[in-house]
């Protein structure tokens, strides 16, 4: 009786999740991919995205439980891992240990870089695990809401994520916008699902399944960012040497910074869950908020201990954030978390309000591997960072032709047609151009993930109402998602026109 109640209290899926985790297999590669994207992002040009979009052809056919442990625990590592050359070397790892560098390298040039690296480590952790916290606490509700959902509803919340992602992820509405619809059109090419013929292939036979997720998210990000490389092949600059300084922190400064680490966090998450703003972002807002509830705001920016705390604890801390909407109701909250859902759509798995009833599994192996890697990116950071601060020497001609490489295998090793390799390079091109023009990538893989559920679920739904959208618009949630939409799609062109106006008038 007694073992029937307890068995009956467990979640679906969790089971599986901690048989997955716990064995000797899950937990070195949650161990593996901590390590390597800790690495990665210690070296500045490579990141976080670009190495999950690489390693993404490994977990091909592979158990996607563990497949996307591996995945998340890069994800950690990689944030973390940026603040070693935002300290040592003035050149943040990752875009979102920008703001460590501003009180991080002048504490390194102070002689303290032990202490630096200390306090990010430390706030890394607070960050992620405090989020972690949220994660689980508010990923079941939303996804029960999100279970209502019919055909409409799809269709409608994919509009709204395109929406966010373009109005809030970018400087340009129209640049965002346009990178949106050309992911859209981009997905366009293959066999129409609902109608069996094809369309856009002009006659390429390849072009019948269309362009392969796998060689889009590996030229965009990553040959996209070899190129970049490329063009800045000679910037070096002198690290500061670690020494043998201590990087162990006492329980007192865990005291010290308790506030700070709490806000920071909290803020983090909360930033993380708005979709396209990203870990940058919570940084700054963090560091902001501790700038001005700070007793010596003037310390800001030369070296101050709550500076470096509030940057990291804040970025760590946007990971579980920008998790929840992920998982609960598949819209990402950054480039990261685009990757990542192509990565389910990869292991045939729906993002989204449907893979909490369907797949609970995945849902608690995400949640207990960003768990784990949170543990074992600070335990990996304290016990070897002298080792990780080396990663700064390694020069960048001889990392990036090993990286094209893998590049061209990966998409080669998913179908075994050389048609993909063409199409990684190809959109290895398109990334690089976009981004050279300033135009932003989040919107072009929502657009060209989301924008096939959103055609079948169009198409499903006008079937069920005998060819109406009016369901669109009288469905409650569908109408929400829609207003929602009309307003962040207009509120920034009012703003833009009456800012023009203002001009004209002075």
């Amino acid at each position: 009786m007694i073992e029937s109640i307890t068995l009956a209290a467990v979640p679906p899926g969790l089971d599986t999740a901690i048989q997955s985790l716990l064995t000797p297999m899950g937990l070195a590669l949650v161990a593996a991919g901590t390590a390597l994207g800790i690495f990665v992002g210690a070296i500045p040009g490579l990141t976080g995205t670009m190495l999950i979009a690489l390693v993404l052809p490994l977990t091909y056919g592979a158990d996607p439980l563990l497949s996307m442990a591996f995945l998340i625990s890069i994800y950690v590592g990689a944030v973390s891992g940026g603040m070693i050359t935002a300290t040592l070397l003035r050149m943040p790892g990752t875009p979102a240990s920008i703001i460590t560098t501003l009180d991080g390298y002048p504490m390194a040039r102070q002689g303290k870089p032990g202490r630096a690296l200390g306090l990010g480590v430390m706030a890394s952790l607070a960050g992620g695990m405090i989020s972690w916290a949220f994660l689980v606490l508010l990923t079941s509700p939303i996804a029960k809401l999100s279970s209502k959902f019919g055909f409409f509803e799809y269709f409608s919340l994919v509009m709204m994520a395109l929406v966010l992602i373009a109005t809030i992820g970018g400087k340009s509405l129209s640049k965002s916008l346009f990178s949106g619809f050309l992911g859209i059109f981009l997905a366009i090419p293959g066999i129409n699902a609902a109608t069996g013929q094809a369309q856009l292939t002009f006659g390429i036979t390849e072009l019948n399944d269309g362009f392969q997720l796998l060689p889009v998210l590996i030229g965009l990000f990553a040959v996209n960012q070899i190129l970049r490389d490329i063009t800045n092949i000679e910037q070096k600059a002198q690290p500061i040497e670690l020494g043998k300084e201590s990087v162990f922190l006492k329980a007192s400064d865990f005291i010290k910074h308790g506030v700070n680490l709490v806000r920071s966090s909290i803020i983090g998450t909360w930033i993380g869950i708005l979709p396209g703003i990203g870990a940058n972002i919570g940084s700054v807002t963090a560091y902001s908020v501790s700038k001005s509830l700070s007793k010596t705001p003037e310390k800001f920016g030369t070296g101050h201990e709550d500076g470096v705390v509030a940057s990291e604890a804040a970025n760590n801390a946007t990971i579980g954030g920008a998790l929840i909407p992920l998982i609960a109701m598949g819209l990402p909250g950054s480039v990261v978390e685009a990757v990542l859902l192509g990565a389910l759509v990869i292991h045939g798995l729906q993002p989204g309000p449907r893979l909490f009833s369907e797949s609970p599994d995945m849902v608690y192996t995400i949640m207990g591997a960003m768990l784990i890697a949170n543990v074992v990116m600070a335990a990996t950071m304290l016990f070897s960072m002298r080792l990780l601060a080396k990663v700064v020497h390694i020069p960048r001609p001889y990392l990036l032709p090993v990286i094209l490489c893998f590049c061209v295998i990966g998409s080669y090793a998913l179908s075994h047609r050389l048609f993909d390799v063409w199409v990684m390079l190809g959109f290895g091109v398109l990334g690089f151009l976009l981004e050279s023009l300033k135009i932003p990538l989040a919107p072009f893989i929502i657009g060209f993930v989301l924008g096939p559920i959103a055609e079948e679920n169009l198409t499903l739904g006008l079937q069920a109402s005998n060819g109406s959208f009016l369901p669109i618009i009288t469905q409650p949630l569908s109408l929400l998602f829609i207003v929602i939409a009309v307003i962040m799609l207009f509120v920034p062109l009012a703003k833009s026109r009456f800012s023009s106006q203002r001009e004209v008038v002075q």
